[in-house]
C-alpha cells in the first residue's frame, strides 16, 4: 500500500486493486460468496467486544466533535446492534445470487436466441458518515452482486468501520476470494473523497450515504455516476377516510421510533375535516411524546403548544424531534404540497378509501409510496433485501432501497448456429 500521506497514489492503488478483484468476482461461484458472508458474520459476532471497544473510541470522538443526539444514535453500537449486523450479513448470504439471472429470453426469426442476463456493475465506491453498520451492509451487498467495493467511512466511525471491515476480510479469506473485493480507505483525510469521486478509470458508480452536505458534495463534484438521495423529506397525508387508531400508531412510529434516519416523517398533512378530531389527537400525542410541532396558521391558532411554522419548515429534513404540520382541503392539495416540497424519497397516505389511495399512488413519483404503514419501513432489510446500500431517488434503474439486484446491470447473450445476416 502506498504512503498514506500520498492520497492520490493511495487511492489509485486501491482503485487498481478493486478493478482486478471485480474481474474475478464477476464469475465467482455463488457458494463462495455465501460462504464468505457467513464467515464474516461469524467473525463479527466472535469479535463483538473488540468492535464495541472500537466504537467507544468513535463515540468519544463524536462527543468531542459535538455531534447531535440523532447523529450519536446513528454512530452507537451495542450488542443488539451488532446482532443486527450479523443478521444482515446472514440474510444477504441466504438470498439468491443475482449474477447470471436470465431476465428475459426470446428467439428471433433470424434463428438467433437472445438472453438478457444480470451482470455486476464492477467497482462501487461507497461514501458514508457516522453509521458503522454501513460497512457491513455495503460490503455484503456488493459482494453478493459480484462487485468490488471501496468503502470510505466517515471520520466519526473510523475505528468501528475498521473493526467491522477486518471481519469482512476474514470472510473473504475463508472463501478464497480476493481480499481487495472489499477495501476500506485507511485515512480520515477528506482528499480521499475528492479522489474517489473522479476515479473514472476504476470506479463504476458512487453511492453516498449521509446528510445533505455530503450528498450534495458528491452530486456536484462526482465524475462517476451516482446513486443517491439528497434528503428524506418524508410526508404523511392524513386523509378524511383515515382510521383513527391506524393514524395514531403509524404517525407516532414514523416520527418517533428513530428520528435520525431518512425514513422518519418530517411533515404531516391533515385533511381539514379531521383537524378537530383525529388530527388534533395525533398532534397532541406527538407533543406529549416530546415532538415540537411546527404548524401552519390554522393549526397554530387552534391547538395550544404548536409553534407557528415559517416558510423554512416546509421541505425541511429535521432528523430530530420536530415535525411540520399543515391543513389541506383534499388529496390533490396534499399531492401538490408534496410535489413542491418533497424529495422523492418516501411519502405515505393514511386512508381506508381505495380510490383516494390509488390517486395518491398514481400522481406522485416518489421512490417509495406507502399506504397505512410507517415510513420507517423505508429500508432494504424491511423490503426483504437483507440490507441496503442506500436509498436512490433518481430516475435510473436503481430506485428506492438499493439491494444486491439493483447493483447489477445486464448484458445480452446472443447464440446462433452459423447464422448470417442477409
Amino acid at each position: 500500500m502506498k504512503d498514506i500521506t500520498d492520497i492520490p497514489a493511495l487511492m489509485a492503488e486501491i482503485g487498481t486493486n478493486a478493478k482486478a478483484a471485480a474481474a474475478e468476482l464477476a464469475f465467482a461461484p455463488a457458494e463462495a460468496k455465501t460462504r464468505a458472508l457467513n464467515a464474516a458474520a461469524d467473525a463479527v459476532w466472535a469479535q463483538r467486544a473488540d468492535i464495541i471497544a472500537a466504537n467507544e473510541k468513535d463515540m468519544e470522538f463524536g462527543r468531542d466533535k459535538g455531534l447531535s443526539p440523532a447523529m450519536m444514535d446513528r454512530l452507537m453500537l451495542d450488542e443488539s446492534r451488532i446482532q443486527g449486523i450479523v443478521d444482515g450479513l446472514r440474510n444477504v448470504a441466504a438470498q439468491a445470487d443475482p449474477v447470471g439471472e436470465v431476465l428475459t429470453e426470446w428467439d428471433m426469426p433470424s434463428g438467433l436466441n437472445i438472453r438478457r442476463v444480470r451482470t455486476p456493475l464492477g467497482v462501487v465506491g461507497v461514501i458514508y458518515e457516522s453509521r458503522p453498520n454501513v460497512t457491513a451492509d455495503a460490503g455484503a451487498l456488493c459482494l453478493k452482486s459480484g462487485n468490488a467495493v471501496i468503502l470510505r467511512g466517515g471520520s466519526e466511525s473510523f475505528h468501528s468501520s475498521g473493526a467491522i471491515h477486518a471481519c469482512l476480510v476474514e470472510g473473504l479469506k475463508a472463501a478464497g476470494l480476493p481480499e481487495a473485493a472489499i477495501q476500506l480507505v485507511p485515512t480520515r483525510d477528506r482528499a480521499a473523497v475528492q479522489e474517489l469521486l473522479t476515479m473514472v478509470d476504476t470506479v463504476d458508480v458512487i453511492v453516498p450515504r449521509g446528510g445533505k452536505g455530503l450528498v450534495g458534495l458528491v452530486q456536484r463534484e462526482a465524475r462517476v455516476p451516482v446513486f443517491a438521495h439528497l434528503e428524506g423529506i418524508v410526508h404523511i397525508y392524513l386523509d378524511a377516510a383515515a382510521d383513527a387508531q391506524k393514524a395514531l400508531d403509524v404517525v407516532m412510529n414514523a416520527k418517533t421510533r428513530r428520528t435520525g434516519i431518512c425514513g422518519a416523517a418530517e411533515c404531516l398533512l391533515i385533511h381539514e375535516s379531521l383537524l378537530d378530531t383525529i388530527g388534533q389527537g395525533v398532534l397532541r400525542a406527538l407533543m406529549d411524546a416530546g415532538v415540537t410541532v411546527h404548524g401552519d396558521a390554522t393549526i397554530a391558532d387552534r391547538i395550544t403548544g404548536v409553534v407557528p411554522a415559517t416558510d423554512a419548515d416546509w421541505g425541511k429534513e429535521y432528523l430530530d424531534m420536530d415535525i411540520a404540520a399543515r391543513v389541506v382541503a383534499n388529496v390533490d392539495e396534499a399531492i401538490a404540497h408534496i410535489r413542491q416540497y418533497g424529495s422523492d424519497h418516501t411519502d405515505c397516505i393514511l386512508t381506508e378509501d381505495d380510490a383516494t389511495a390509488d390517486r395518491f399512488f398514481e400522481r406522485l413519483d416518489s421512490a417509495i409510496l406507502m399506504r397505512n404503514a410507517s415510513t420507517q419501513f423505508a429500508d432494504g432489510g424491511e423490503f426483504g433485501m437483507g440490507a441496503e446500500i442506500g436509498i436512490a431517488t433518481g430516475k435510473m434503474h436503481a430506485r428506492g432501497p438499493v439491494g444486491a439486484a439493483q447493483l447489477t446491470s445486464f448484458k445480452y447473450l446472443v447464440v446462433g448456429d452459423g447464422t448470417v445476416r442477409g
